[in-house]
């Protein structure tokens, strides 16, 4: 025992008291951790009497109310012809359509809206590809939209086409995109919003950038309007922006605004576009989006 006290003095520089202390504290403290576990070893090695449990869960039960699980399945759907102008909600419905994709068609023909060839009913939102292909052969629309620019002549006919006049995507308001088919009020304003935010559009191509646009509808758009050659877009500045400024921008977003923030903070102000590349989390992908957006100062 003596030898273990002077051990114990040596190796810690305690003090005669502080090594009496040590020696009386340490199988207390051996003693609580390990009492737990071994109380825990020892409760569930002795049986358990569950009787008194189960008897309440016995009355519990007997007090419930249970509902016989109905057999009846689901109906398969009825192919048959149909036009989705006329057609009720309950009979979409017996084809295959969804209760919410059902009254989407519905409210549709409501609003004004009409199907006028068969690919028009893809434009509904919710409408599986897979439920098209099975119904394709029972709609009751053309294939295609009838032309009604053709004239006789000389027992032939040809086309007379009309010029469409194409406006300025980056200075159309949202009263001439609702000229364009499948484009509502909600959409016209979320294209203008999404163009404030780029500081204008560079391509087409970002149109499908835009939320909730259909190709069809980009489609439609691309045919109605253009980009001036010569555009400019509004221009961030890289060095001067604020991180809530960044951020604003579609193609950099709150994380990359403050990696930027954070790289400007450790190196100093860019000395040119191109250093962006240096910036972790700055893809070449992100960096070739941005880059027509951006301004030094």
């Amino acid at each position: 025992m003596n030898r273990l006290k002077a051990w114990i003095r040596s190796f810690f520089a305690f003090s005669r008291s502080e090594t009496n202390a040590f020696l009386i504290l340490l199988p207390l403290m051996v003693l609580i951790i390990f009492s737990e576990p071994a109380y825990r070893y020892w409760f569930a090695r002795q049986p358990q009497n569950f009787s008194q449990k189960h008897k309440k869960l016995d009355s519990l039960v007997a007090t419930w109310k249970w509902k016989e699980k109905s057999t009846s399945t689901l109906a398969k759907p009825q192919l048959f012809t149909f036009d989705p102008n006329k057609n009720s909600k309950e009979e979409l419905e017996k084809l295959g359509f969804t209760n919410s994709l059902a009254s989407r068609v519905v409210s549709f023909r409501s609003k004004g809206g009409k199907f006028l060839i068969k690919s028009d009913l893809l434009k509904i939102y919710g409408l599986d590809s897979s439920l098209y292909r099975q119904l394709y052969a029972f709609i009751d629309l053309p294939i295609k939209k009838p032309n009604k620019n053709f004239v006789a002549k000389d027992n032939r006919q040809f086309l007379a086409k009309k010029p469409r006049i194409k406006l300025d995507l980056n200075l159309a308001d949202t009263a001439a995109l609702q000229k364009i088919y499948g484009v509502g009020e909600k959409l016209s304003l979320r294209i203008v919003k999404y163009r404030d935010k780029l500081g204008g559009f560079i391509s087409l191509s970002q149109l499908k950038e835009v939320f909730g646009l259909d190709s069809t509808v980009v489609t439609e758009i691309v045919k109605g309007f253009y980009i001036e050659e010569k555009f400019q877009p509004s221009p961030t500045k890289l060095n001067s922006a604020t991180e809530n400024e960044l951020a604003s921008h579609p193609y950099i977003g709150r994380f990359l605004a403050r990696v930027i923030a954070a790289y400007r903070f450790q190196h100093g102000n860019f000395s040119q576009i191109e250093d962006l590349r240096k910036v972790q989390k700055v893809t070449d992908e992100t960096f070739e989006k941005v880059k027509p957006y951006l301004i030094l100062d």
